[in-house]
């Protein structure tokens, strides 16, 4: 049922180094979805019920890792699998599924039919790219299923795309079975010629309505502010993600954020009245990198491997309704668009939408576009547009909003909203499927492990954290029908401790009020570099600048964004597979250092060479700042270094370290000292 399958290291343009790829045919792990059937949770249990979700999904990616890890038992024991892995499973969800029930059956009524959604499906590898319901070919992923019109891509007609699986699959190219860098996706299938795909965007149309539009600036996570989790879904639990999130606006999202902390956080927004946050999954190019987030839940221990991409450009504006006025959006809502287990849940939820620029008038559900030459990437989140008048948030995190219907109106008791449309764009080149992205490398979203990276679980989050005032002014200028920037509005701008645009703020502690720091202007190379703690920053710097397969040699730090060395804010993660499972809301995180994106096409960061001698390298890539103290519950920002093995290349280093690097040279100097003496005498002799 499942073999290994090595990638060949003998193509043409592979390197003789190339990582090894590992990819099992033992398919995913589909199991139901509770917390999508809990949409009535007293206010009492909800906290109870969140970490109890949470450990189902723990426990289903610990199943499919145990998949992945079995091959050779499946391949001798064709009941193995149903035996050590999917029977286990089913126990450990019906135990915590039946906690959940009475953690709701103490404040309110028990749930019926909970105990059904236990057992779980392995879904064989050959059934994987059919598993969508027959929904995949477009047709049910057009807002149908979502309330309405405003989702677009009606009727995908994704032609061609079954010619898509090409080459990749065949000649042991390394896309077999589930394919990628780390044996979980994608394959070749994902993806599909943008070309091959029929213009299928609708048009919003009522002229009637709230016409205008407001934009807001936050920049590109520049300063690479990451972790794996989900304050939403998720609150109080380490990798509640399973997968890496992007940071824009608010700093200090993490899992153990409370609505306090995010209203004092730092933001990274232009206007510093919006200190909203705004996340979604990395993208990674499988190019054999081992990020520093490789040996990490939510990274390379979950099937998320690779080089993070940090956008190209990232524009968010909200719009108003065809149908008429909208009103203010309350502090702190929140709000998900699309569904990270699209893949096993099916399209209901599904919200994903990929293009290319110079193509935007095709959007595609379920593939990842191949973008032909001088064409970008481009993904684009619609979010609901419906409130219901009341609510934050939900128990399933979706009920308290929703999509309008196709004519634009919201449903009885429902009031419009400004609907937030993202828009990210990715200087990535399409992947070469006829070797299994060797020549260059596929690209894919995070995901939970059992998701193989499918493109129809892309996903958007949203919590609004803007002041009142500037929330007022958005919703008058969409009104009124003006186009209005944040940047250009009053408020708070340029007090915000050097945020600003796509400058690649720092925390702020150390720069200053930030008044001449506003907007896009590339704050410079040296932002935070008056911090203490020194951090090690030649370590950092220097790792592995050699991978294999990143073919970027001893000049990968040539490629980094002045920008693209800001503190970086840090993965929490749980300590252990079993604490994860059982942990507690007063369970302190466990810090580790994230990863940096890495940004192309800036060959200097800037001030470097006080950082020591710890690498040839370290002198040329982007600043890298000390990290400032922060408490448990923040992300706490840490050196921004290159990808690799961590542990040797320190600049700074110990005492012993340097003893043992001047020793030879102190005996030279002896050694010297003794031929001079020896001279010396020698010469008298002869007088």
């Amino acid at each position: 049922m499942a073999v290994n399958v090595y990638a060949s290291a003998t193509e043409d343009g592979a390197p003789d180094d190339w990582v090894e790829r590992v990819a099992s045919a033992a398919g995913t792990i589909d199991c139901p979805d509770v917390g999508s059937e809990l949409t009535e949770v007293p206010e009492g249990a909800r906290e109870g019920v969140d970490k109890e979700l949470a450990a189902l999904d723990q426990q289903i990616a610990e199943a499919y890792q145990r998949l992945q890890n079995s091959v050779q038992a499946q391949q001798q024991d064709s009941g193995f699998a149903d035996n050590a892995i999917m029977n286990p499973l089913k126990e450990k969800r019906a135990a915590t599924i039946e906690r959940i029930a009475i953690a709701i059956d103490r404040v309110g009524d028990r749930p019926d039919g909970l105990d059904s959604l236990a057992a779980c499906e392995l879904r064989p590898a050959e059934n994987q790219d059919a598993g969508q319901d027959a929904g995949q070919d477009g047709g049910e992923q057009n807002g149908g299923e979502q309330n309405g019109g405003e989702q677009n891509g009606d009727g995908q007609n994704q032609g061609g795309q079954g010619d898509q699986n090409q080459g990749g699959q065949q000649g042991g190219q390394g896309q077999q079975g589930n394919g990628g860098q780390a044996g979980n996706g994608p394959v070749a299938a994902d993806y599909a010629d943008i070309r091959s795909v029929q213009p299928n965007a609708g048009n919003r149309g009522g002229q009637n309505g709230s016409t205008g539009s407001f934009s807001t600036d936050c920049g590109v996570n520049a300063n690479g502010v990451f972790n794996s989790d989900n304050v939403i879904v998720a609150p109080g639990v380490s990798n509640g993600a399973h997968h890496f999130h992007d940071y824009i606006g608010n700093q200090g999202n993490n899992a153990f954020a409370s609505d306090e902390d995010l209203a004092a956080a730092d933001t990274s927004c232009e206007n510093q009245g919006d200190r909203s946050s705004y996340f979604w999954p990395v993208i990674r190019l499988q190019n054999g990198t081992a990020e520093q987030d490789a040996n990490s839940p939510g990274g390379g221990i979950e099937g998320n491997a690779g080089e993070i991409v940090t956008p190209k450009e990232v524009t968010m504006t909200f719009v108003g309704s065809p149908r008429g006025e909208v009103v203010e959006m309350p502090r702190l809502l929140r709000i998900i668009t699309g569904d990270a287990k699209a893949f096993v849940n099916g399209p209901a939820n599904a919200n994903a939408s990929w293009s290319c620029t110079g193509f935007e008038d095709r959007q595609l559900k379920d593939k990842y576009p191949l973008c032909p030459s001088g064409s970008d990437v481009v993904r684009t989140f619609k979010f609901q547009s419906c409130w219901d008048g009341r609510n934050i948030d939900s128990a399933n995190h979706r009920t308290h909003v929703t999509f309008a219907a196709a004519d634009g109106s919201c449903a009885a008791g429902f009031k419009a909203i400004p609907q937030l449309v993202q828009r990210i764009v990715y200087d990535v080149d399409a992947p070469s499927l006829q070797d299994g992205g060797r020549t260059t490398p596929l690209f894919a979203v995070d995901s939970f492990p059992e998701q193989l990276h499918k493109a129809v679980t892309d996903h958007g989050d949203f919590i609004n954290v803007f002041d009142e005032d500037l929330m007022r002014a958005m919703v008058d200028c969409i009104n009124d029908g003006r186009e209005c920037d944040a940047a250009d509005l009053d408020g708070d701008q340029g007090d915000g401790g050097g945020q600003g645009g796509d400058a690649g703020q720092g925390d702020g502690g150390d720069q200053g009020d930030g008044g001449d720091q506003g907007g896009d202007a590339g704050q410079g190379d040296d932002q935070g570099q008056d911090q203490d703690g020194g951090q090690d920053q030649g370590e950092d710097q220097d790792q592995g600048q050699d991978q294999p397969g990143n073919g970027q040699g001893e000049g990968a730090d040539q490629d980094q964004d002045e920008n693209a060395a800001e503190p970086s804010e840090t993965a929490q993660a749980p300590g252990g597979a079993d604490d994860q499972a059982n942990q507690g809301g007063d369970k302190e995180p466990q810090v580790l250092g994230s990863v940096k994106a890495t940004q192309r096409g800036n060959p200097a960061g800037g001030d470097q060479g006080d950082r020591g001698e710890g690498a040839d390298d370290a002198g040329d890539g982007g600043d890298a700042v000390a990290a400032p103290e922060q408490t448990p519950a923040a992300n706490v920002p840490s050196a921004a270094g290159q990808p690799g093995a961590q542990g040797s290349g320190s600049a700074s280093g110990s005492l012993a370290e340097t003893g043992s690097q001047l020793w030879p040279a102190m005996i030279g100097g002896v050694a010297v000292l003794a031929g001079v003496v020896l001279l010396r005498r020698v010469r008298r002799g002869n007088y």
